[in-house]
């Protein structure tokens, strides 16, 4: 019986699929997604001016529907694309309790919460869909009231999905919540209380491509492909051979 030869290798299935490995690890990154969501935010020291070296913003540990502010506390909201709380957009602008809630004279047996509610930009809005312009408001509500009741009392009508996630305040958005977002790579002045006139240097770098770039994976894969008709080439040789 003559013994049946074991061809060597395959080079071409070898570097096919590395190929094919390095490239959709290199991809992987563009696939991330953010998400158009409402954040929800609370002020430190309450009764500060919100201004450098004042009060600051802070993600809230829990949401509207179960949070109980203090009377004097000064809660913000911010609708916005964003990955996670540490990519979150902080409520923008200066916000105090004193201005907010100075036409609001204290009332026994309720409180008062002062709000800040900012609809986003325009690149961070549905489409079809234009942010009205950031509202602040002062909530007087009874003393057990949750922050989502004081929203409700004073920029309803509010939306929520079946897991009560706030999808609309105002009526804002008209449709959609928690909506996966393609990540662009645009800054969406995430934790830094970007001012309405950053939004139009933020957006020329999401057009330019200057906030990012093919990844080196992609790189990597192109050079592998072409190895991969080199190698066609050698393997096609060595036949004829």
């Amino acid at each position: 019986m003559i013994p049946r030869r074991t061809s060597p290798a395959n080079p071409f299935r070898f570097l096919f699929l590395l190929a094919l490995v390095i490239v959709v690890w290199g991809a992987g990154p563009a696939l991330a997604t953010g998400y158009r969501y409402w954040s929800f935010w609370e002020q430190d020291g309450g009764r500060g001016d919100g201004r450098n070296g004042g009060s600051a913003w802070t993600y809230a540990t829990q949401g509207p529907s179960t949070a109980r502010p203090s009377d004097g506390d000064v809660q913000g909201l911010r609708f916005a694309v964003s990955r996670d709380a540490d990519d979150a957009a902080e409520p923008r602008g200066a916000a105090d309790f004193a201005s907010i809630c100075a036409k609001t004279p204290p009332s026994e047996g309720r409180k008062r919460v002062a709000l800040v509610i900012d609809f986003g930009t325009a690149a961070d809005a549905p489409s079809g869909e234009t942010p009205p312009e950031p509202r602040t408001a002062c909530a007087l509500v009874p003393e057990d009231a949750t922050t989502a009741e004081a929203l409700a009392a004073v920029a309803g009508p509010l939306r929520y999905d079946t897991n009560a996630l706030l999808c609309a305040i105002a009526d804002y958005p008209e449709m959609g919540c928690g909506d996966p977002v393609p990540d662009s790579g645009a800054d969406t002045g995430a934790g830094t209380g970007a001012s309405a006139s950053d939004e139009g240097s933020q957006a020329s770098g999401a057009e330019d491509g200057s906030s990012g770039g093919p990844s080196l994976g992609l790189y990597a894969g192109a050079g592998v492909v072409v190895l991969l008709g080199a190698a066609a080439v050698w393997q096609a040789r060595r036949r004829r051979g």
